[in-house]
């Protein structure tokens, strides 16, 4: 009986077709996200620092959040296009667009994730972006303006520190206002719960709570105690692209850019924008350099240019033309006419980038006197 014909070797597997290149600009806006995703939750949203690292790797896998984005890839990082999207998609929540979502956004009544909930959060942010691709794209093209009200906590310390010499009526001048709202700082409620420390109105619909980390420091209270009032008789701003709070699409893009699990500042915008509805203000529709050029010191009056997280959204010519005019306001002070520059901004620091309240009153020195949050709570005294 012939032998049974042996089974033929297996046929050796084809080798696999590499997976194709993912485009260095996609890569690099995956990235972007990542590291957005990560400033989010240092500084208090969890929810946000789940999503955002989540549509990073949707953009790699070419995913809905991809196509959101395409296009913007290789944007500046101050064009912060992480937040364009997330922006975006918290309008469709507010605007109730997206009920799926809702559930889980705090600034619509929903609760954010707990344990286990995180993958369904994120598909419902995935569809929702999916199924309103249009409206998504549209917030791409918006720079985020937050307007953060917390950082009125350092403009009315810089405030304090000038009155300490210059108890004059204040005429306030804002770059890069956005829409204005701390453009009334006086009308605001400032208080360090530990120390029993407080300033302004204690009616005000804004409660800046925790100003402080630990006891301000005693020239502010001493200030504070001196100046339980501040008169401010003048209240202008500019910003190249101006939002009016009164309006229904302006009101909707500042809360829409507040993260929806951090209630306090939600709070805060609620209550600026009806002391905006009180209390009117002109933000002109101008650059920097051009505003401070029509500017000029008055007899009688403290004159204060104040600008906070705004700098890195201007160019380098322009900021020097910045720079000469503040130079000409502060050579242009007197004691009858005196002049104050208030700024919080991120500054080099060896390896770190705090964000400090600086404060030079007309030629003088330039004084550092906090480093705060980027949202302005709690400041610390350095």
């Amino acid at each position: 009986m012939p032998a049974e014909p042996s089974a033929a070797p297996p046929a050796e597997p084809a080798p696999a077709e590499p997976a194709p290149a993912l485009p260095p600009s996609r890569e690099r806006a995956a990235r972007m996200f990542e590291v957005q995703a990560r400033a989010c939750d240092a500084l208090g949203s969890g929810l946000y620092g789940v999503l955002l690292a989540r549509a990073a790797d949707d953009i790699r896998a070419g995913g809905p959040c991809a196509d959101a984005v395409a296009g913007y890839e290789d944007a500046p990082g101050p064009d912060a296009i992480a937040l364009r999207l997330a922006g975006g998609v918290h309008a469709l929540v507010l605007t109730g667009r997206s009920p799926a979502l809702a559930g889980y956004y705090p600034s619509v009544g929903g609760s954010a994730p707990g344990p286990g909930e995180e993958g369904a959060c994120w598909q419902a942010f995935r569809a929702a972006v999916a199924a309103e691709l249009p409206r998504v794209r549209e917030w791409m093209t918006r720079p985020p303006q937050t307007n953060e009200v917390g950082r009125a906590n350092l403009l009315i310390t810089g405030l304090l520190r000038a009155s300490q010499s210059s108890p004059l009526p204040v005429r306030l001048f804002e770059l890069g206002a956005s829409s204005g709202l701390n453009l009334r700082p006086e009308r605001f409620r400032y208080t360090v719960d530990a120390d029993g420390y407080g300033w302004g109105p204690v009616d005000s619909p804004v409660l800046l709570g925790t100003a402080w980390k630990g006891a301000p420091p005693a020239w502010l209270t001493e200030a504070a105690a001196a100046h339980p009032e501040l008169a401010v008789i003048e209240r202008e701003g500019c910003d190249p692209s101006p939002i009016d709070p009164l309006s229904a699409t302006g009101s909707l893009a500042l809360r829409a850019y507040v993260w929806p699990d951090q209630a306090a500042r939600h709070a805060r915008l609620a209550g600026a924008l009806r002391l905006a509805a009180e209390l009117p203000s002109t933000v002109r529709p101008v650059g920097a350099a051009e505003f401070l050029a029509g500017i000029d010191t008055r007899p009688g009056t403290l004159t204060a240019v104040w600008h906070s997280v705004m700098r890195q959204y201007v160019p380098a010519e322009e900021w020097a033309q910045v720079e000469r005019e503040l130079a000409r306001l502060a050579a242009a002070g007197t004691a009858e006419a005196p002049f104050v520059h208030i700024a919080f901004e991120p500054e080099r620091d060896g390896e770190r980038f705090p964000f400090r309240l600086t404060v030079r009153q007309g030629m003088g020195k330039r004084e550092v006197l906090a480093e705060a949050s980027p949202h302005g709570l709690p400041a610390r005294a350095v």
